[in-house]
């Protein structure tokens, strides 16, 4: 099996983030940001416009990197993910891909919807510490990568 790319992006609006609950795909019933594979020859930054105007309709822009995570939580599907960061330029989400997601929402980085897309958590910590990468030995299960969450929201030192 062929490891693949994928980019997400958290988009900040007035402190809060946009998420949607997954559809029929891995991951299915989680909420997650915009997002998918990386396209031959496209940027990481030009992935994540084009993810969100496809399923969400909105403009972003200052698109900058975030993070990096080696993810095989979905095995055999197994994942480099590219964690990009932007802010809301315009725009109001829409479902645009329903066979993917159901509606978007705003959610305070405090009081996010559980159950989390795996890279969600990885993305939040990245956003509160400045940390840039997660590899496998860091949460190599779907348990790990909510116990390194659960050790950031209780303020438990991260390794």
């Amino acid at each position: 099996m062929n490891i693949r790319v994928g980019v997400g992006v958290m988009i900040l609006k007035d402190g809060k983030i946009l998420l949607a609950k997954r559809k029929g795909s891995h991951g299915a019933g989680k909420y997650a940001f915009p997002g998918g594979h990386l396209e031959h020859g496209e940027s990481f930054a030009d992935c994540a416009i084009r993810e969100t105007r496809e399923e969400a309709g909105i403009e972003i822009a200052n698109v900058r990197f975030q993070f990096v995570a080696n993810l095989i939580h979905y095995l055999p599907k197994h994942y480099t993910h590219i964690g990009m960061v932007a802010d809301w330029k315009s725009g109001e989400p829409q479902v645009l891909e329903p066979d993917k997601s159901e509606s978007w929402g705003w959610y305070s980085l405090d009081a996010v919807p559980s159950p989390l897309f795996e890279s969600i958590p990885l993305a939040i910590i990245a956003h509160k510490t400045g940390r840039t990468s997660f590899d496998v030995a860091d949460c190599p299960t779907s348990e790990d990568v909510y116990c390194l969450y659960e050790k950031f929201l209780n303020m438990v030192p991260l390794e």
